[in-house]
């Protein structure tokens, strides 16, 4: 009688393994297996990263196997149990697999398809068409859309991390990470020793020293010893933590009357303000967003501040960018001066952290929440509802979006929920960061979240004329590997521009993301339809782009992009791609390392070795 070998893989995250009864049924082109016991309590099979094997004998062969259906049967408590993936040799010797990466729950059920992708056309058989649509109608069952805030790119549809699909939460260990670096963090900070500095004015800037003691690294050691200096103020635009503000001026804005006697001693190539502009010498900064925005008030004790501050930035002889005037508010007069580096050592000094305080805000709320975050859990929700985990652009896309929606939802639970930590800890709490959301989205559009587009639309592409902004260099070089790794794939599937058109799963998703992530409104420019290979492989790039190297720039990394330990695509073209797809940032990494070599200030964020695959964090 034909026997099939039927291997079972289990994942390696604490608490992965099952003691459950376990049963397996082989579902074939010429027939159905019987329903086969593979485990039952106390065996010691299904053990955390465990493979294991098994025989299943069958009276006639089944033909080409389509569908694996695993059931879990309680033994004597709820057990959950991690699914990795099932290889299967047949009675002839060829091995299919199966990928799962799921958890199996309670006692539930999963029917899994083998790893070969396939877009909707290419399902010929009731029984495959009919598994691809029940799943998607239960993923929409489980992956709802919700406001949380009117105005705000829709949300997941649970009001704690527990109400989420099993499959999305934190793993143990993530947990436990998360726990152990806030400590970690509380502990490094010395939060609870001089919290109280916050919520007082300080008597010396040795206070604002204090906050490096337990910071200890090279980088900022010597941002503590230079924080004060222009060239340092410059250069954070450029490379800091939020490098996305700056942009060339064109015109001197007239809510800015900066005057050539004002700022004469600063430039240094005998040019008046508006010829140095015309030369392109001339950068701003302006922080409109935070104009009548209102300042955190949930602590009656502590009155707090915001300031909406714009900023005139001069490239000097050595093409490094400084300031050369900041004017604290949005409208000109007696009570808003201009500040000029030729004023009072701290008038000059306060001026530039109010500048820090307000890009701080902005960093926080616009480029690092609603720009990496919100937008992901977006693109997330949306592939879920719309994307079976037999679509290619599903395999390709879920490793971006691994426990996006759990820390969002996090967030949501403990950090800018009403009495969280942004209350407690920003000017911008009480509200005031709802409101910045809200303002922002008029700005979030399809254009701007394309890297090289955007980067030109701020005049900031010349690497001749603006050498030292890294961020441009080494995004530019990123987002190239990523469409290259992203255009490989499409081939793969998509042998024309009508196969793209029509791919209704496709449509469903890239519509999803325009009516409730940008809540249908034209002037995002997102697309309500993709028509061609080429617009799918933009499309694709900002997608792997935002939640994996854009998300890296502004804040810091844990697994990394191009590395993929679930075994999603199983087919040899696509694992060519993705090699190439190493080779290729691998070459960015040495490109990098080769550029920091001796530098005071080396730039690594967007070094692919420090790009998390997803917005985890």
């Amino acid at each position: 009688m034909p026997s099939y070998t039927v291997t079972v893989a289990t994942g390696s995250q604490w608490f992965a393994g099952t003691d459950d009864y376990v049963y397996l049924t082989l579902q074939g082109t010429d027939g159905c297996s019987e329903r086969h016991l593979l485990d039952k309590p106390f065996y010691n099979d299904f053990e955390r990263g465990a493979v294991d094997s098994y025989d299943v004998t069958v009276e006639e062969d089944l033909g080409e196997i389509q569908l694996i259906k695993i059931e879990k049967r309680k033994y004597w408590y709820h057990d959950d149990w991690y699914l990795k993936y099932i290889t299967v040799k047949t009675p002839v010797g060829d091995y299919l697999e199966f990928p799962c990466y799921r958890w199996i729950t309670d006692e539930k059920e999963v029917v899994l398809r083998d790893g070969r992708a396939k877009l909707p056309r290419d399902d010929k058989t009731q029984i495959l068409k009919q598994h691809r649509r029940k799943e998607l109608e239960s993923r929409q069952k489980m992956y709802r859309w919700k406001e949380w805030h009117p105005g705000f790119p829709l949300s997941i549809d649970a009001h704690s991390h527990s109400e989420l699909p099993r499959d999305i939460q934190f793993d143990n260990e993530k947990g436990i990470d998360f726990i152990l670096n806030y400590t970690k963090a509380m502990e490094n900070l010395y939060v609870n020793r001089f919290m109280h500095m916050f919520q007082s004015s300080w008597s010396d800037f040795a206070d604002f020293e204090k906050i490096f003691v337990r910071i200890s690294n090279t980088i900022s050691e010597y941002v503590m010893q230079h924080w004060r200096e222009d060239f340092m103020f410059g250069y954070q635009f450029l490379n800091g933590c939020n490098p996305v503000l700056i942009r060339r001026c064109t015109e001197i804005p007239k809510k800015l009357p900066v005057t050539m006697d004002m700022v004469e001693c600063s430039l240094e190539r005998n040019l008046t303000l508006e010829e140095e502009v015309k030369q392109g010498n001339i950068f701003i900064v302006d922080y409109e967003l935070l104009d009548d925005v209102d300042a955190n008030k949930t602590d009656p004790c502590t009155i707090q501040y915001l300031a909406a501050p714009i900023c005139l930035l001069y490239k000097n002889l050595e093409k490094k960018i400084v300031p050369i005037a900041i004017q604290l508010g949005q409208k000109p007069g007696p009570d808003n001066p201009i500040f000029l580096p030729s004023d009072a050592t701290y008038d000059w000094l306060l001026a530039k952290i109010w500048v820090r305080s307000s890009d701080f805000h902005i960093h926080q709320t616009v480029t690092h929440l609603l720009r990496t975050h919100l937008v992901s859990e977006v693109f997330s929700i949306a592939m879920f509802r719309q994307l079976p985990a037999v679509h290619p652009l599903f395999k390709l896309l879920v490793p971006h979006m691994r426990f996006t929606i759990a820390i969002n939802t996090k967030a949501r639970e403990q950090l800018i929920c009403e009495c969280g930590l942004f209350d407690k800890a920003n000017a911008t709490g009480g509200g005031g960061h709802v409101q910045m959301v809200q303002k922002a989205m008029k700005d979030l559009t399809y254009s701007s979240l394309c890297f090289p587009e955007e980067i030109k639309a701020k005049g900031m592409d010349s690497k001749e004329d603006i050498p030292y902004y890294y961020y441009r260099d080494d995004g530019i070089k990123v987002w190239e590997a990523i469409k290259s790794f992203a255009e490989d794939v499409i081939h793969i599937y998509y042998e024309s521009d009508e196969v793209v058109c029509e791919d209704v799963e496709l449509q469903a998703f890239v519509k999803d993301i325009y009516v409730y992530g940008m809540r249908g409104v034209k002037a995002s420019g997102f697309p309500k339809m993709i028509r061609t290979r080429e617009t799918l492989a933009e499309y694709l790039t900002v997608i792997m782009f935002t939640t994996s190297a854009q998300h890296a720039a502004v804040n810091f990394g844990q697994l990394f992009l191009g590395m993929y330990p679930d075994e999603h695509f199983v087919e040899k073209p696509v694992k060519e791609a993705m090699a190439k797809f190493r080779r290729n940032l691998d070459e960015i990494v040495n490109t990098i390392t080769e550029r920091n070599k001796n530098k005071k200030l080396p730039y690594y964020y967007l070094s692919p070795d420090r790009i998390p695959n997803s917005v985890a964090v």
